[in-house]
């Protein structure tokens, strides 16, 4: 009897120890963590230096096999780039008006669902072909090369009559770089602008292709085509199920999911597109330069301003990158550098 009565204690007893320790060691590690990310968070940032190596600047956001599969996006990206690419890179270039070869008209599964006059579909061919075109601009403003405003672009072309693909292309690309005064322009198609629905998947297919053509020559820098998936993949077995993922990939028909397969197939292509390593020391150098010359005639126009001390050395850290070798800075002699050939 005394036993049977102990047992029930010293299993009530041990239950909550045993309760209170866990709690107790969840705690010490939830404040192990806390304190280690506040230590981590207080450090001063603003001394962080800035021109350190970039990482991944031509892999970051391409997507791998993986990507394919795990987004249902069997896109594959074709491209080709001109052996004097880097010897003599793009420096300014036009983007012109991308040929749409899609009906104006919204497909669903290649059937028109709207019927549009003539100059409706005029104008959404031209809308569909134009968001494209916006996001190459944008990918080449970002980077090292001089980029001529769009509105410019179509100005100058309206006003040489330029109005269609057909007239486009019977200008040589030697004509459009005095036009437009640019060494390289870029000519474009979309070949797929349309949406898809199979009751269990559904969503977009957007298709590009482009041309970076040298106004010199006429020879092509850089030619690339693809196409991009923007799937809803909502597999299912129970009837019920079924009916409800059927409605669910709907969703998937939205605008916000179609700017998003525009700028995909954008992205996939211009990360093919190499850096031009003379562009970027010719930026840098004519960059340095200009400052030298400011601050030589700021010294020049007052006798009280002394002229800057070290003037040939860069500060620690300005030339550092990964992507390309340290440029030295030639003494103040340096002749600008053309940009153009």
């Amino acid at each position: 009897m005394h036993q049977s009565r102990r047992m029930p204690f010293r299993r009530n007893w041990f239950l909550p120890a045993k309760a209170g320790w866990r709690c107790a060691g969840i705690i010490c590690v939830v404040a192990v963590i806390t304190l280690a990310g506040c230590s981590d968070t207080s450090r001063n940032y603003q001394s962080r230096p800035f021109f350190l190596p970039e990482k991944d600047v031509t892999t970051h956001g391409r997507k791998t096999w993986f990507d394919n599969l795990l987004e249902t996006d069997p896109g594959h990206v074709r491209y080709l780039v001109s052996a004097a690419y880097q010897t003599h890179p793009p420096r300014r270039i036009a983007v012109l008006p991308f040929c749409n070869r899609v009906s104006g008209n919204y497909m669903l599964d290649g059937v028109a669902l709207t019927r549009r006059d003539k100059l409706e579909r005029d104008e959404w061919a031209w809308t569909n072909a134009n968001r494209i075109r916006r996001e190459v601009t944008g990918s080449l403003a970002e980077r090292e090369f001089a980029v001529v405003p769009l509105p410019a672009v179509d100005a100058v072309l309206s006003y040489r009559g330029v109005n269609s693909c057909r007239k486009l292309k019977a200008v040589s690309p030697e004509e459009l770089g005095r036009w437009l005064d640019a060494d390289t322009v870029v000519y474009g198609e979309v070949l797929d602008y349309d949406a898809f629905y199979y009751f269990l998947a559904a969503g977009w297919r957007i298709g590009a292709k482009i041309r970076v053509v040298s106004t010199r020559d006429g020879h092509d820098f850089f030619s690339a085509r693809d196409t991009r998936y923007a799937v809803d993949l909502c597999p299912a077995f129970d009837p019920i199920d079924i009916l409800l993922n059927s409605a669910t990939t709907t969703a998937s028909l939205r605008d916000v999911v179609l700017a998003r397969a525009e700028w995909e197939v954008v992205r996939e292509i211009m990360l093919r597109l190499p850096i031009a390593k003379d562009n970027v020391s010719r930026l840098r150098e004519t960059a340095v330069y200009e400052q030298r010359a400011m601050d030589s005639d700021r010294a020049d126009a007052s006798s009280i301003l002394a002229p800057p001390a070290q003037l040939n050395v860069s500060r620690s850290g300005f030339y550092q990158d990964d992507s390309y070798p340290p440029v030295a800075i030639l003494p103040t002699t340096l002749e600008v550098p053309a940009l153009r050939h």
